[in-house]
Protein backbone atom coordinates (compact mmCIF):
# COMPACT_ATOMS: atom_id res chain seq x y z
CA UNK A 1 0.00 0.00 0.00
CA UNK A 2 0.81 3.98 -0.46
CA UNK A 3 2.03 5.36 3.09
CA UNK A 4 0.14 8.65 4.87
CA UNK A 5 2.21 11.79 4.99
CA UNK A 6 1.20 14.99 7.45
CA UNK A 7 1.97 17.79 5.36
CA UNK A 8 2.75 19.83 7.85
CA UNK A 9 5.00 17.57 9.85
CA UNK A 10 6.28 15.46 7.04
CA UNK A 11 5.43 12.17 10.25
CA UNK A 12 4.82 9.10 7.93
CA UNK A 13 3.06 6.18 8.45
CA UNK A 14 1.68 2.77 6.69
CA UNK A 15 -1.53 3.13 4.75
CA UNK A 16 -2.34 -0.43 6.28
CA UNK A 17 -2.25 0.66 9.98
CA UNK A 18 -5.49 2.14 11.58
CA UNK A 19 -3.21 5.53 12.74
CA UNK A 20 -6.06 7.73 11.54
CA UNK A 21 -3.97 11.51 12.00
CA UNK A 22 -0.76 12.25 12.56
CA UNK A 23 0.71 11.71 15.70
CA UNK A 24 2.22 14.96 16.42
CA UNK A 25 -0.01 17.63 15.37
CA UNK A 26 -3.54 15.52 14.76
CA UNK A 27 -4.04 17.21 11.99
CA UNK A 28 -4.90 15.33 8.37
CA UNK A 29 -2.95 12.99 6.20
CA UNK A 30 -2.24 13.09 2.77
CA UNK A 31 -1.21 10.09 0.72
CA UNK A 32 1.95 9.90 -0.88
CA UNK A 33 0.65 8.40 -4.05
CA UNK A 34 1.93 8.73 -7.99
CA UNK A 35 -1.02 8.48 -10.40
CA UNK A 36 -0.20 7.12 -14.00
CA UNK A 37 -1.78 8.69 -16.79
CA UNK A 38 -5.13 7.85 -17.83
CA UNK A 39 -5.60 6.98 -21.70
CA UNK A 40 -8.80 8.80 -23.08
CA UNK A 41 -9.23 6.22 -26.08
CA UNK A 42 -9.06 3.32 -23.47
CA UNK A 43 -11.96 4.56 -21.35
CA UNK A 44 -14.69 3.19 -23.77
CA UNK A 45 -13.98 -0.34 -23.28
CA UNK A 46 -13.76 0.12 -19.49
CA UNK A 47 -16.47 -0.68 -16.56
CA UNK A 48 -18.72 2.15 -16.29
CA UNK A 49 -17.96 3.06 -13.38
CA UNK A 50 -15.06 5.85 -11.06
CA UNK A 51 -12.99 2.55 -11.28
CA UNK A 52 -12.94 3.08 -15.00
CA UNK A 53 -9.72 5.28 -13.33
CA UNK A 54 -7.12 2.63 -12.24
CA UNK A 55 -4.02 4.57 -13.12
CA UNK A 56 -5.14 7.74 -11.06
CA UNK A 57 -6.19 5.55 -8.18
CA UNK A 58 -4.55 4.25 -5.07
CA UNK A 59 -6.77 1.14 -4.30
CA UNK A 60 -6.80 0.19 -8.37
CA UNK A 61 -8.09 -2.97 -9.49
CA UNK A 62 -9.67 -4.58 -11.84
CA UNK A 63 -12.08 -6.15 -9.55
CA UNK A 64 -13.09 -3.81 -6.65
CA UNK A 65 -14.93 -5.44 -3.83
CA UNK A 66 -17.17 -2.58 -2.81
CA UNK A 67 -18.89 -1.29 -5.61
CA UNK A 68 -22.35 -0.27 -6.04
CA UNK A 69 -21.58 0.87 -9.56
CA UNK A 70 -20.56 4.63 -8.50
CA UNK A 71 -19.38 7.39 -10.95
CA UNK A 72 -20.40 8.22 -14.18
CA UNK A 73 -23.08 10.53 -13.47
CA UNK A 74 -24.34 13.24 -15.80
CA UNK A 75 -23.48 16.53 -17.33
CA UNK A 76 -26.64 18.80 -18.63
CA UNK A 77 -26.67 22.02 -19.62
CA UNK A 78 -28.53 24.65 -17.49
CA UNK A 79 -27.90 28.08 -19.22
CA UNK A 80 -25.61 29.03 -21.81
CA UNK A 81 -21.82 28.62 -20.40
CA UNK A 82 -23.18 26.77 -17.49
CA UNK A 83 -23.84 22.88 -16.96
CA UNK A 84 -24.61 20.80 -14.08
CA UNK A 85 -22.76 17.71 -13.28
CA UNK A 86 -25.80 15.60 -11.36
CA UNK A 87 -24.08 13.97 -8.83
CA UNK A 88 -26.92 12.79 -7.20
CA UNK A 89 -27.64 10.14 -9.01
CA UNK A 90 -24.98 7.75 -6.86
CA UNK A 91 -26.91 4.97 -5.01
CA UNK A 92 -26.85 6.81 -1.82
CA UNK A 93 -28.05 9.99 -3.58
CA UNK A 94 -24.86 11.96 -2.93
CA UNK A 95 -21.64 12.66 -4.47
CA UNK A 96 -20.24 11.39 -0.82
CA UNK A 97 -20.07 8.09 -2.82
CA UNK A 98 -17.46 8.94 -5.08
CA UNK A 99 -15.22 8.54 -1.52
CA UNK A 100 -17.19 6.22 0.86
CA UNK A 101 -16.35 3.51 -1.87
CA UNK A 102 -12.45 3.84 -1.48
CA UNK A 103 -12.73 4.11 2.26
CA UNK A 104 -14.71 0.74 2.40
CA UNK A 105 -12.10 -0.87 -0.14
CA UNK A 106 -9.41 0.42 1.96
CA UNK A 107 -11.51 -1.07 5.24
CA UNK A 108 -12.50 -4.34 3.70
CA UNK A 109 -8.77 -4.73 3.03
CA UNK A 110 -7.43 -3.61 6.54
CA UNK A 111 -9.91 -6.24 8.18
CA UNK A 112 -8.58 -9.27 6.07
CA UNK A 113 -5.31 -8.51 7.54
CA UNK A 114 -6.89 -8.19 11.19
CA UNK A 115 -7.15 -5.87 13.37
CA UNK A 116 -10.01 -3.67 12.35
CA UNK A 117 -12.96 -4.21 14.51
CA UNK A 118 -15.60 -1.60 13.53
CA UNK A 119 -15.34 1.54 11.51
CA UNK A 120 -16.17 5.11 12.59
CA UNK A 121 -17.05 7.68 10.64
CA UNK A 122 -19.30 11.33 11.05
CA UNK A 123 -21.13 13.45 9.14
CA UNK A 124 -24.13 15.76 8.73
CA UNK A 125 -25.87 12.88 6.95
CA UNK A 126 -24.80 12.48 3.50
CA UNK A 127 -21.26 10.68 4.23
CA UNK A 128 -22.20 8.75 6.67
CA UNK A 129 -25.39 7.65 4.27
CA UNK A 130 -22.29 6.70 1.70
CA UNK A 131 -20.29 4.95 4.41
CA UNK A 132 -22.86 2.88 5.86
CA UNK A 133 -24.21 1.74 3.11
CA UNK A 134 -20.74 0.68 1.26
CA UNK A 135 -20.03 -1.13 4.73
CA UNK A 136 -23.34 -3.05 4.33
CA UNK A 137 -22.20 -3.78 0.92
CA UNK A 138 -18.51 -4.94 2.41
CA UNK A 139 -20.12 -7.12 5.50
CA UNK A 140 -18.42 -4.55 7.90
CA UNK A 141 -20.01 -3.15 10.88
CA UNK A 142 -20.50 0.40 11.09
CA UNK A 143 -20.77 3.22 13.74
CA UNK A 144 -22.03 6.58 12.30
CA UNK A 145 -21.95 9.67 14.35
CA UNK A 146 -24.18 12.43 13.47
CA UNK A 147 -25.43 15.66 14.71
CA UNK A 148 -28.43 15.75 16.59
CA UNK A 149 -30.81 18.07 14.00
CA UNK A 150 -30.02 15.87 11.13
CA UNK A 151 -31.99 15.31 8.73
CA UNK A 152 -34.96 12.45 10.15
CA UNK A 153 -34.99 11.12 6.53
CA UNK A 154 -30.82 11.15 6.25
CA UNK A 155 -31.12 9.42 9.54
CA UNK A 156 -33.46 6.44 8.08
CA UNK A 157 -30.98 6.09 5.09
CA UNK A 158 -28.43 5.55 7.71
CA UNK A 159 -30.25 2.77 9.89
CA UNK A 160 -31.56 1.02 6.59
CA UNK A 161 -28.14 -0.32 5.29
CA UNK A 162 -27.85 -1.34 9.00
CA UNK A 163 -25.07 1.09 10.95
CA UNK A 164 -25.28 1.66 14.66
CA UNK A 165 -26.45 5.23 14.91
CA UNK A 166 -25.52 7.74 17.13
CA UNK A 167 -27.08 11.46 17.47
CA UNK A 168 -24.64 13.79 19.40
CA UNK A 169 -26.17 16.51 20.98
CA UNK A 170 -24.74 20.53 19.55
CA UNK A 171 -23.09 21.33 16.05
CA UNK A 172 -21.04 19.61 13.46
CA UNK A 173 -18.25 20.38 15.34
CA UNK A 174 -19.06 18.71 18.70
CA UNK A 175 -20.33 15.32 16.35
CA UNK A 176 -16.96 15.55 14.64
CA UNK A 177 -14.97 15.85 17.92
CA UNK A 178 -17.13 12.85 19.69
CA UNK A 179 -16.09 11.01 16.06
CA UNK A 180 -12.40 11.81 16.64
CA UNK A 181 -12.69 9.97 20.16
CA UNK A 182 -14.52 6.85 19.24
CA UNK A 183 -11.80 6.54 16.52
CA UNK A 184 -9.07 6.25 19.09
CA UNK A 185 -10.87 3.20 20.29
CA UNK A 186 -8.81 -0.29 19.87
CA UNK A 187 -9.81 -1.76 16.17
CA UNK A 188 -11.73 1.43 15.09
CA UNK A 189 -11.21 2.48 11.73
CA UNK A 190 -11.65 5.99 11.41
CA UNK A 191 -13.67 6.59 7.69
CA UNK A 192 -13.40 9.97 7.48
CA UNK A 193 -14.13 12.17 4.50
CA UNK A 194 -11.80 14.86 6.27
CA UNK A 195 -8.91 12.87 7.88
CA UNK A 196 -8.50 9.65 5.36
CA UNK A 197 -7.03 10.92 1.90
CA UNK A 198 -8.52 7.95 0.26
CA UNK A 199 -11.81 9.42 0.31
CA UNK A 200 -10.46 12.53 -1.58
CA UNK A 201 -8.50 10.65 -4.27
CA UNK A 202 -12.28 9.17 -4.70
CA UNK A 203 -13.87 12.66 -5.43
CA UNK A 204 -11.35 13.88 -7.86
CA UNK A 205 -13.12 11.13 -10.12
CA UNK A 206 -15.11 13.92 -10.42
CA UNK A 207 -13.10 15.98 -12.38
CA UNK A 208 -11.96 13.06 -14.41
CA UNK A 209 -15.45 12.12 -15.37
CA UNK A 210 -15.58 15.66 -16.56
CA UNK A 211 -12.13 15.42 -18.81
CA UNK A 212 -13.72 12.33 -20.11
CA UNK A 213 -17.16 13.31 -21.10
CA UNK A 214 -15.38 17.10 -22.51
CA UNK A 215 -13.63 15.09 -24.77
CA UNK A 216 -10.17 15.56 -23.11
CA UNK A 217 -10.83 19.09 -21.99
CA UNK A 218 -11.98 20.87 -18.94
CA UNK A 219 -14.19 24.08 -18.33
CA UNK A 220 -12.74 27.44 -17.41
CA UNK A 221 -14.49 27.24 -14.21
CA UNK A 222 -15.33 24.75 -11.74
CA UNK A 223 -17.34 25.97 -9.10
CA UNK A 224 -17.25 24.25 -6.09
CA UNK A 225 -19.19 24.03 -2.24
CA UNK A 226 -16.82 24.01 0.53
CA UNK A 227 -17.57 23.14 4.25
CA UNK A 228 -14.58 20.83 5.07
CA UNK A 229 -13.53 21.40 1.02
CA UNK A 230 -13.34 17.24 0.04
CA UNK A 231 -14.50 17.63 -3.37
CA UNK A 232 -12.55 21.11 -3.95
CA UNK A 233 -9.05 19.10 -2.69
CA UNK A 234 -10.31 16.05 -4.82
CA UNK A 235 -10.66 18.09 -8.08
CA UNK A 236 -7.14 20.28 -7.43
CA UNK A 237 -5.37 16.76 -7.01
CA UNK A 238 -6.87 15.60 -10.40
CA UNK A 239 -6.07 18.91 -12.34
CA UNK A 240 -2.80 18.83 -10.71
CA UNK A 241 -2.41 14.93 -12.36
CA UNK A 242 -3.72 15.58 -15.40
CA UNK A 243 -2.12 18.71 -15.95
CA UNK A 244 1.02 16.83 -14.85
CA UNK A 245 0.14 14.26 -17.38
CA UNK A 246 0.29 16.92 -20.02
CA UNK A 247 -3.52 15.93 -20.66
CA UNK A 248 -5.09 19.56 -20.50
CA UNK A 249 -2.99 22.28 -21.38
CA UNK A 250 -4.38 24.90 -18.63
CA UNK A 251 -6.39 24.31 -15.51
CA UNK A 252 -9.72 26.13 -14.75
CA UNK A 253 -10.46 28.42 -11.70
CA UNK A 254 -11.34 26.60 -8.50
CA UNK A 255 -14.27 28.77 -7.29
CA UNK A 256 -15.57 28.29 -3.38
CA UNK A 257 -18.88 28.41 -2.02
CA UNK A 258 -20.06 28.74 1.13
CA UNK A 259 -22.90 29.91 3.41
CA UNK A 260 -23.13 33.52 4.10
CA UNK A 261 -24.21 31.91 7.66
CA UNK A 262 -21.09 30.31 7.95
CA UNK A 263 -18.22 31.56 6.08
CA UNK A 264 -14.73 30.77 7.73
CA UNK A 265 -12.76 30.41 4.69
CA UNK A 266 -14.21 32.98 2.90
CA UNK A 267 -13.64 35.43 5.53
CA UNK A 268 -10.03 33.85 6.17
CA UNK A 269 -9.75 34.01 1.61
CA UNK A 270 -10.49 37.86 1.35
CA UNK A 271 -8.61 38.68 4.46
CA UNK A 272 -5.13 37.45 3.19
CA UNK A 273 -4.93 34.79 5.18
CA UNK A 274 -3.41 31.16 5.22
CA UNK A 275 -5.61 29.94 7.94
CA UNK A 276 -9.42 30.00 8.92
CA UNK A 277 -9.53 32.40 12.31
CA UNK A 278 -10.65 30.75 15.65
CA UNK A 279 -14.00 28.98 15.12
CA UNK A 280 -17.30 31.62 15.86
CA UNK A 281 -20.88 30.27 16.63
CA UNK A 282 -22.43 29.46 13.41
CA UNK A 283 -25.58 30.69 12.23
CA UNK A 284 -27.91 28.46 11.50
CA UNK A 285 -28.55 27.72 7.83
CA UNK A 286 -30.15 25.31 5.23
CA UNK A 287 -27.04 24.45 3.73
CA UNK A 288 -25.95 22.38 6.34
CA UNK A 289 -23.85 20.05 4.24
CA UNK A 290 -21.54 22.76 4.48
CA UNK A 291 -21.84 24.50 7.63
CA UNK A 292 -18.50 23.41 8.97
CA UNK A 293 -16.97 26.19 11.47
CA UNK A 294 -13.38 24.72 11.45
CA UNK A 295 -12.45 23.08 8.52
CA UNK A 296 -9.27 20.78 9.29
CA UNK A 297 -7.91 21.37 5.54
CA UNK A 298 -8.83 24.84 5.76
CA UNK A 299 -4.87 25.19 4.77
CA UNK A 300 -5.22 23.28 1.79
CA UNK A 301 -8.49 25.20 0.54
CA UNK A 302 -7.39 28.20 0.58
CA UNK A 303 -3.99 27.12 -1.23
CA UNK A 304 -5.39 25.11 -3.42
CA UNK A 305 -8.00 28.07 -4.69
CA UNK A 306 -5.19 30.65 -4.71
CA UNK A 307 -3.06 28.41 -7.01
CA UNK A 308 -5.59 28.02 -9.30
CA UNK A 309 -6.56 31.97 -9.98
CA UNK A 310 -9.78 31.72 -8.28
CA UNK A 311 -11.80 33.26 -5.60
CA UNK A 312 -14.34 32.60 -2.92
CA UNK A 313 -18.01 33.51 -2.98
CA UNK A 314 -20.76 33.49 -0.10
CA UNK A 315 -24.72 32.78 -1.01
CA UNK A 316 -27.45 34.35 1.54
CA UNK A 317 -30.27 31.71 2.77
CA UNK A 318 -33.10 33.42 0.85
CA UNK A 319 -30.46 32.97 -2.41
CA UNK A 320 -29.56 29.81 -1.72
CA UNK A 321 -34.09 28.85 -1.09
CA UNK A 322 -34.41 30.11 -4.37
CA UNK A 323 -32.01 28.59 -6.40
CA UNK A 324 -33.30 25.47 -5.20
CA UNK A 325 -36.75 26.78 -6.60
CA UNK A 326 -34.85 27.19 -9.60
CA UNK A 327 -33.31 23.77 -9.77
CA UNK A 328 -36.72 22.10 -9.51
CA UNK A 329 -38.45 24.26 -12.07
CA UNK A 330 -35.59 22.80 -14.56
CA UNK A 331 -36.46 19.51 -13.50
CA UNK A 332 -34.01 18.82 -11.08
CA UNK A 333 -34.75 18.41 -7.41
CA UNK A 334 -31.58 18.99 -5.24
CA UNK A 335 -31.22 19.45 -1.16
CA UNK A 336 -30.49 23.07 -0.39
CA UNK A 337 -26.46 22.62 0.12
CA UNK A 338 -26.12 21.14 -3.30
CA UNK A 339 -27.96 24.56 -4.78
CA UNK A 340 -25.40 26.35 -3.23
CA UNK A 341 -23.10 26.60 -6.12
CA UNK A 342 -25.96 27.45 -8.95
CA UNK A 343 -27.06 30.27 -6.22
CA UNK A 344 -23.33 31.56 -6.61
CA UNK A 345 -23.30 31.56 -10.01
CA UNK A 346 -26.48 33.26 -10.79
CA UNK A 347 -25.79 36.01 -8.10
CA UNK A 348 -22.52 36.25 -9.95
CA UNK A 349 -21.90 34.64 -13.51
CA UNK A 350 -18.47 33.58 -14.48
CA UNK A 351 -16.76 34.33 -18.24
CA UNK A 352 -16.48 31.12 -20.37
CA UNK A 353 -17.50 27.70 -19.15
CA UNK A 354 -18.51 26.74 -15.55
CA UNK A 355 -19.95 23.59 -13.99
CA UNK A 356 -21.32 23.33 -11.23
CA UNK A 357 -21.92 19.90 -9.07
CA UNK A 358 -25.40 18.60 -7.46
CA UNK A 359 -24.27 17.16 -5.11
CA UNK A 360 -27.61 15.78 -2.96
CA UNK A 361 -30.94 14.67 -3.97
CA UNK A 362 -34.11 16.87 -2.81
CA UNK A 363 -35.66 13.89 -1.59
CA UNK A 364 -33.41 13.72 1.36
CA UNK A 365 -33.89 16.93 2.94
CA UNK A 366 -37.29 18.32 1.22
CA UNK A 367 -37.76 22.04 0.32
CA UNK A 368 -35.61 24.83 2.23
CA UNK A 369 -37.58 25.61 5.47
CA UNK A 370 -39.55 29.14 3.84
CA UNK A 371 -39.25 28.13 0.59
CA UNK A 372 -42.81 28.03 -1.32
CA UNK A 373 -43.17 25.33 -3.44
CA UNK A 374 -43.19 25.43 -6.86
CA UNK A 375 -46.87 26.19 -8.96
CA UNK A 376 -48.77 23.07 -10.17
CA UNK A 377 -49.29 23.88 -13.82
Amino acid sequence: MTAYVCPRCRVHAPADALTWCCPRCRGPWDLEFTSGPVSLTSLASRVNSLWRYEEALPLATHAPAVTLGEGRTPLVPITDGVSAKVDFLMPTLSFKDRGAVMLAELALRLAGGGGLGHVVADSSGNAGTAIAAYCARAGLDCLVLVPQGTSPKKLEQIRAHGARLTLVPGDREATARAARAAADEPGAFYASHVYNPHFLHGTKTYVYELWEDLGGRLPDTLVLPVGNGTLLLGAALAVDELHGHGLVDRRPALVAVQAEAVRPLAAAFHAGDEEPAAPAPARPTVAEGIAITAPPRGHAVLRAVRASGGTFLTVTEEQIRSAQRDLARRGLFVEATGVACWAAVRAAPREGESVVPLCGAGAKTGLAAGAPPPPVR
